[in-house]
């Protein structure tokens, strides 16, 4: 009796001794808020740890001093061997969220670091470089498919503006949009009765939409109107953001690890970490599995477009010409890249983004704003999507209820980017 609760303790021990660290984590986390006002994108734990590091204000130096003792205390405790990959993959986490910490904190201390040097210290992940080789072919099947006269630029700004969604018409389309995929997302995985979000719609943001976790399986999405809003991003938003986007995985996170394993560190989210690329990956991945080959473009002409007194006849004509613009989706990166590494100032790097990712003039300046604000953070998007479904594939959710399941295990784990090539 003695020798087996010995053992018990010993296997608790390491258990204790990890909360423990990730409670100092969540601290550390929460003490560049005065810092960096991006950074705390999440919390949902005591109230008394964030009134303590908004009252005890810490210099970047005495953070990154309490972020080496953590990382040597974390890399000293040991990974107790199970048959459960979750405390191997948790370790592997915060390890790895201390590491971008760090780095960030190197960043707001003057340190300079390029695109790709960034991505890799913040993200855990480096996007492939293209030269603009890479897009002409793309926009040669433009040039082929959209006819006329003026720039290819400014024809697929006409023919795109005839799938505007019209203002008074958005929040009717967007709630559609959002109870197909909630009810999509239901009949494979099950939420805790009281998760919910509200929707606003807002202006003078640098992005086009937003999720606001705030615990107790609630969030707040942000809608912005500063631009028209198209018919593809009723259902992009509703998933990317709701279901099964960024609102369930928060929920997931929650439920799974905070309440259910008792893991202080998923309460809080660091925007500039790794986690991010999971979270944003797992969000553009999920508007796929929500809506398989040709459901998408059914709902649409049956339900959205009529909702937005838009031709449900046009909705493969429309797609037809999305799917060759979201082939340019890298270049978005390339621009980034180059504007961050100072090889292009902000007036070419918005004609890049008119000239090589299809973008109006307004739409690239708001994304130069984006880039001032996130940084390599675009990766997250595109690369995000390309690793998750290259996670999910690999291990058989090509379709059906195996790519939901596959999917479902990713959210509710601490899995890491550099992790889904394994």
């Amino acid at each position: 009796m003695i020798a087996a609760l010995a053992v018990m303790m010993a296997r608790a021990q390491p258990e204790v001794t990890m909360n423990t660290l990730a409670e100092r984590y969540v601290k550390l986390v929460l003490s560049m808020g005065p810092h960096d006002p991006d950074y705390v994108d999440a919390y949902y734990g005591p109230a008394r740890w964030r009134s303590a590091a908004d009252s005890q204000a810490r210099s970047l130096s005495q953070i990154r001093h309490d972020v080496d003792l953590l990382l040597g205390d974390l890399g000293r405790t040991p990974i107790v061997p199970s048959d459960d990959e979750l405390p191997r993959l948790r370790h592997e986490y915060l390890r790895q969220q201390l590491e971008a910490l760090r780095a960030r904190l190197r960043m707001l201390e003057g340190h300079t670091l390029t695109f790709d040097e960034e991505s890799r210290a913040l993200y855990d992940a480096v996007a492939p470089t293209h030269p603009e080789s890479y897009f002409q072919d793309t926009l040669a099947e433009l040039e082929r498919v959209l006819p006329g006269d003026g720039s290819l630029t400014s024809r697929y700004g006409v023919f795109r503006s005839e799938f505007v969604i019209p203002p008074d018409r958005l929040d009717r389309v967007f709630t559609a949009a959002i109870t197909e995929c909630r009810q999509r997302t239901l009949a494979h995985v099950e939420l805790p009765a009281n998760e919910s979000f509200t929707v606003e719609y807002v202006t003078d943001k640098s992005w086009s939409g937003y999720n606001w976790y705030r615990g107790d399986f609630t969030s707040l999405i942000q809608v912005n109107t500063d631009l028209p809003i198209y018919i593809d991003r009723a259902i992009d938003l509703a998933c990317h953001e709701g279901y099964p986007g960024h609102h369930v995985y928060n929920v997931l996170l929650e439920q799974h690890l905070v309440r259910d394993r008792g893991w202080p560190e998923f309460s809080v989210y660091a925007l500039f970490s790794p986690q991010s690329l999971i979270a944003e990956g797992t969000a553009n991945y999920g508007i796929d599995v929500a809506f398989p080959a040709g459901d998408r473009s059914a709902f649409e002409r049956n339900v959205l477009f009529p909702a937005a007194a838009l031709d449900g006849s046009r909705v493969e004509e429309y797609y037809a010409v999305q799917s060759l613009v979201t082939q340019l989706d890298y270049a978005g990166n390339e621009a980034a890249r180059r504007y961050l590494n100072g090889t292009m100032d902000r007036v070419s790097t918005a004609d890049w983004l008119t000239r090589y990712a299809m973008m109006t003039p307004e739409r690239a300046e708001q994304r130069v704003r984006f880039f001032d604000q996130y940084r390599s953070y675009v990766i997250n998007y595109n690369l995000g999507k390309d690793l998750v479904a290259s996670f999910v594939e690999r291990r058989g959710g090509r379709q059906g209820a195996n790519r939901w399941d596959t999917f479902l295990e990713l959210l509710a784990s601490p899995r890491l980017p550099s992790g889904l090539g394994q």
